[in-house]
């Protein structure tokens, strides 16, 4: 008998049910960001969509804890690779995110401190934008932070670049 056949008979070791468990409970615990049509899209069952419900509304340290094992304990009954790739999705979603805001963070910043040098390279980026309003606002906000004002024409040169990524989106 070879090391394969001898695998499939021994029975699991404590500490690998015990591993299996924690995952199953972070993934449930991953659950609960997820708003209430999310769930409904993941068509888990009623009991684990009742639970998350209820965890969400628990404030006590103690009986969250209980609840995120109780949520564990139902995730075994449930095929977890949609529920993994949909958790997977929101991640890789946020991280897309936080590079976008970056990047539209320092376009701003560079707009603002070089003008010319940052507008060719926003233009590459965003061909559809209107170079005199970019401009504008850029010049708005170095008077601005020359004053020590608000950063007001700052917050809407921003807003202006996020318009022009999300239309550029596909």
């Amino acid at each position: 008998m070879d090391d394969s056949e001898h695998n499939e008979h021994a029975p699991i070791s404590k500490t690998r049910r015990k591993r299996e468990m924690e995952a199953l409970r972070k993934l449930g615990e991953e659950l609960l960001s997820f708003d209430a049509g999310a769930l409904l899209k993941l068509g888990l069952p009623d009991p684990l969509l009742e639970a998350l419900h209820a965890a969400n509304r628990i404030s006590s340290h103690g009986a969250r804890r209980r609840q995120l094992h109780y949520i564990g304990k139902l995730m075994r009954q449930v095929d977890t690779a949609p529920v993994e790739a949909a958790v997977h999705a929101r991640q890789h979603q946020d991280i897309t995110n936080t590079r976008g805001f970056h990047l539209l963070e320092e376009l701003r910043e560079a707009l603002i401190v070089e003008e010319d040098a940052a507008l060719a390279t926003i233009l590459q980026h965003f061909p559809l934008a209107d170079r005199q309003r970019l401009r504008k606002l850029a010049r708005q906000a170095r008077k601005e932070r020359g004053d020590r004002q608000p950063p007001k024409a700052s917050r809407i040169l921003f807003r202006y670049l996020r318009e022009l990524q999300e239309d550029n989106e596909p």
